[in-house]
């Protein structure tokens, strides 16, 4: 397990002085990202074989959302490993240890050279720290769009604040994204993320808006094919 501590501060906010859903999960995703510190042998396996784990799925449940200056404890770890998926719960917990929001997730073993999935060997297998599996409701991980309904906006470009260190657009920024399509009264409980087609800079990512009252799906697509879908739960 690995952790990062945070406060709730006044750029993290929204207009309620509640944490940005956005921020937090940035917040979950460098902690996932920093958890590879604590794995010595494997990031030295990563690093030679020029290789990456990218977030394929995630699976979000908001318990509250903090407020400004509440104290933060990030934690993530890894329950179940394969050759080519490793998945993990991260959670975020308020000052008495309490659950604010419980994430699990499935990143991708991938060769950066190529950009194809590409398995680990047994022995890295062997060498990571296994954690039990954390409470929470475990959805499928793969989002099914309804088949009419949708309604198809105008094109978001990539900009070059949306990209991280791996060249691509950010997971946290299709959610920002995404949460621009939502009804100000949408109180978000849940989310479910899947990211199929990495967004480089200059992409246009088109939002296809699938409202079905308590459930609201938004796929942003690049050309034909979806590059991230999102779906938010009241």
């Amino acid at each position: 397990m690995y952790s990062l501590k945070y406060k709730v501060t006044t750029s993290t906010c929204d207009s309620t002085g509640k944490l940005k859903i956005f921020s937090a999960l940035q917040m979950m995703q460098d902690c996932s990202e920093m958890w590879i510190e604590s794995e010595p042998s494997v990031k030295k396996y990563f690093h030679d074989q020029n290789m990456a784990q990218l977030l394929a799925t995630r699976q979000v449940e908001i318990v509250r959302l903090p407020s400004f200056k509440e104290n933060l404890t990030v934690t993530t770890s890894v329950y179940d490993v394969k050759p080519m998926y490793g998945f993990r719960n991260t959670f975020i917990r308020d000052s008495q240890g309490e659950p604010c929001l419980k994430t699990w997730s499935m990143g991708a073993f991938v060769d950066l050279s190529t950009g194809k999935l590409k398995r680990i060997d047994d022995a890295t297998i062997s060498s990571i720290s296994i954690d039990p599996k954390q409470e929470m409701n475990y959805r499928d991980r793969r989002i099914i769009l309804p088949h009419e309904g949708g309604v198809t906006l105008a094109p978001v470009s990539v900009t070059r604040a949306d990209i991280d260190y791996n060249r691509h657009m950010n997971n946290a920024h299709y959610v920002r994204i995404a949460m621009e399509f939502l009804p100000e009264d949408f109180d978000v409980q849940g989310m479910r993320m899947e990211y199929r087609v990495p967004a480089k800079l200059g992409d246009q990512l088109t939002p296809t808006i699938f409202n079905q009252g308590d459930i609201i799906t938004v796929s942003l697509s690049i050309g034909t094919a979806a590059s991230a879908i999102i779906e938010f739960t009241k």
